[in-house]
């Protein structure tokens, strides 16, 4: 099939006006607007109501008053500890409290009329007075009950989302054992009028049986991101343990529900089902037994257009698919999907039939960009493998050409790798991509003599190149360069909706699947993955030359890089090295991958240091560092920024001990002509 084929649905893109004037018509109403006004503007009057700032995926606030010349002067305006360090786990579930972890507080708060409404890592979500972080209330799902988590990770949630009309409002969320949730945003009370007030997400989803539980203990269906909504839908992903021994697996699909009677309205099938578009790409009728395939991260949404954008996983198994032979739609795909009736607008496949953990990792950014004097409203998916594709939001139509090239053969017996995969033409590859002798480390010729004895143990070669398996002979099998933690991942890109740039943090590293068997009693696999394993590289250093991470902005009306740092100066693992004593070393990137906050006058993300973890401010034009702060633990989420009385807050949470914290920072003085 030819991936560039996007296959609209004319019933939703009925026509476009010589005026500039979008047209759809659903159930026999007829809708129009301009097509100027789709813009993702971020936050723009101080508030903070979707995950990453706008439905759009921006995180961008156009709030001014902190900059580059007061950033150092924030201090802690109130801090909040995590409500799971107070729950007593083991009176509650006994042995099984010691599993259990709520340290990973990756969730990102909203902040709506002078509320902010956070998750925790156990799924509790709590309101919280902005201005004093004072417990206006709590719910407790008690997520935490069967004692494992959907996620090989480990308890953890991202957000979220926010719903009102002129009589009410609710805070949405689903919970990492697969429930759904609406709840009164004044008192935290569930609402009964949605479903009686939780919904199961397992409900007619093909080997999910919740009396089932799969080899790990762990729940059949969950989620660990937020949920999104589109005017009176709401729309829910799903994932399930991406640790399989079987080859039947639950597919994850996606749903959409009436946000007010919680009625199930649609079910996009990501793995589609007999006689449906797409289910001929899985051959040998593989679509019957495969699973996952669906979204675990952030979705994105178009709200005048009314589509949510779909970035979807891998199918089971990550490394394998002799049992699942063909392109296997619409799994690593970013998907249009229109969310009144969940039909399917337009689609395209970055890669086919997956062998390499590349899920797509990140909400769709949506853009609004001109590129050679034609305005194009766009989204921009950054991806595990380093590429950053871009598309037409409402056609599915490349902005730049997409190249079908070839690629490596599979060795492993029974795999048919695709023989293709998809390459953008622009914008350029944000990390390193495959792997050549001239990416491993050089700071010595004797080091750079290490390496390549080392890369003799191995397997490999250009982007997409596939596992292989051991042998006796000292094949430790194939080095995939980005890894699968990818040169993106959950934390995304961040926009600048004013001058169309698009800030990526990458990071640069390798890592090699131990591919073998399981026992017949224990797996139906042929192959499986048995284990992740690092590529050790010369005297306890990295395999490839830095920077370890980057942070890469794309000027989106050219498809060209504005500007690429190396995040962060200092990496102990190389400074401390005796092998690089008296060197001058190049920046090595050692600040990690994390999420970005766009304002109006900065770049905000956290780095790790030498010196401990700190929030950093760059200069947008030119990535240069211009300002830290110290942060009192790890950084575990993605910030963001409000505005309370003419005076703007970032908010970030951290881990420490002993429990979790949301920090929210302000200067200690007011500047009202900034804000």
């Amino acid at each position: 099939m030819n991936n560039l084929q996007h296959n609209r649905h004319q019933a939703s893109l009925e026509r476009i006006s010589s005026a500039g004037v979008f047209s759809r018509v659903i159930g026999g109403l007829f809708f129009s607007t301009s097509l100027m006004a789709f813009a993702q503007s971020g936050n723009s009057d101080g508030e903070w109501t979707s995950y990453a700032a706008d439905a759009g995926s921006t995180k961008y606030t156009s709030l001014g008053q902190i900059d580059g010349d007061n950033f150092e002067q924030l201090e802690v305006a109130w801090r909040w500890t995590s409500i799971d360090s107070y729950l007593d786990l083991e009176a509650i579930l006994g042995d099984g409290a010691e599993d259990i972890s709520f340290g990973r507080l990756q969730a990102t708060p909203l902040m709506i009329d002078g509320v902010l409404y956070m998750i925790t890592a156990l799924n509790q979500v709590a309101a919280l007075d902005a201005f004093t972080g004072e417990l206006l209330w709590a719910f407790d799902p008690q997520a935490y009950l069967s004692g494992h988590s959907i996620s090989p990770l480990g308890y953890h949630h991202r957000g979220v989302a926010y719903w009102s009309d002129e009589e009410k409002a609710r805070i949405l969320f689903a919970t990492n054992d697969g429930y759904l949730f609406s709840l009164d945003s004044d008192t935290g009370e569930p609402d009964t009028a949605f479903a009686g007030g939780r919904i199961d997400m397992t409900d007619g989803i093909p080997r999910a049986d919740r009396d089932v539980l799969d080899y790990s203990g762990a729940v059949p269906l969950g989620t660990v991101s937020p949920v999104i909504v589109v005017d009176d839908v709401l729309v829910v992903n799903q994932i399930t343990s991406n640790r399989p021994h079987y080859k039947e697996r639950p597919p994850t699909w996606v749903r959409g529900y009436n946000i007010r009677t919680g009625e199930l309205i649609w079910t996009f099938h990501t793995i589609p089902q007999g006689g449906e578009f797409g289910a001929d790409t899985w051959q040998e009728e593989s679509w019957r037994y495969t699973g996952n395939g669906g979204v675990w991260t952030q979705m994105s949404a178009d709200l005048e257009l009314g589509y949510v954008y779909l970035p979807t996983e891998a199918p089971t198994n990550d490394y394998y698919g002799g049992h699942r032979p063909g392109d296997n739609l619409f799994t690593q795909s970013v998907v249009a999907v229109d969310a009144v009736t969940g039909e399917r607008v337009w689609h395209f496949q970055m890669i086919h039939h997956g062998l390499w953990d590349y899920d797509t990792p990140a909400a769709p950014n949506l853009i609004d960009i001109n590129v050679g004097g034609r305005e194009i409203r766009a989204l921009a998916q950054v991806t595990k493998q380093g590429f950053t594709y871009v598309f037409d939001r409402a056609t599915g139509v490349p902005v730049w050409p997409i190249i079908e090239r070839p690629v490596p053969r599979g060795t492993i017996p029974g795999e048919r790798t695709s023989l293709t995969q998809p390459f953008p033409t622009k914008p350029p590859a944000f990390v390193v991509q495959g792997l050549t002798e001239d990416d491993l480390v050089d700071f010595t010729p004797e080091l750079r003599a290490e390496a390549l004895e080392i890369l003799e143990d191995y397997t490999y070669g250009p982007l997409y190149t596939p596992a292989s398996l051991p042998d006796n002979d000292g094949h430790l099998g194939t080095i995939f360069v980005p890894s699968a933690g990818g040169g993106a991942n959950w934390p995304g890109a961040g926009v600048d909706p004013e001058n169309n740039i698009l800030f990526v943090p990458g990071s640069n590293g390798a890592f090699s699947p131990f591919m073998g068997t399981l026992p017949e009693s224990e797996s139906n696999f042929r192959f499986y993955r048995l284990q992740n394993r690092g590529v050790r590289g010369p005297q306890g250093l990295p395999l490839l030359k830095p920077p370890y991470s980057t942070i890469t902005a794309y000027d989106m009306n050219r498809g060209e890089i504005l500007w690429q740092v190396a995040n962060g100066d200092g990496m102990a693992q190389v400074e401390n090295n005796p092998a690089v004593a008296g060197i001058d070393l190049p920046p090595l990137g050692g600040g990690g991958r994390h999420p970005m906050l766009v304002t109006s006058t900065l770049l905000i993300h956290a780095q790790n240091t030498s010196d401990g973890p700190k929030l950093i401010a760059r200069d947008k034009a030119t990535g240069n560092e211009l300002a830290a702060i110290d942060l009192p633990g790890n950084p575990s989420a993605a910030p963001m920024s409000f505005s309370l009385e003419s005076k703007q807050y970032i908010a970030i949470a951290v881990s420490g001990q002993p429990a979790p914290e949301l920090i929210v920072y302000a200067l200690p003085y007011i500047k009202e002509d900034k804000l």
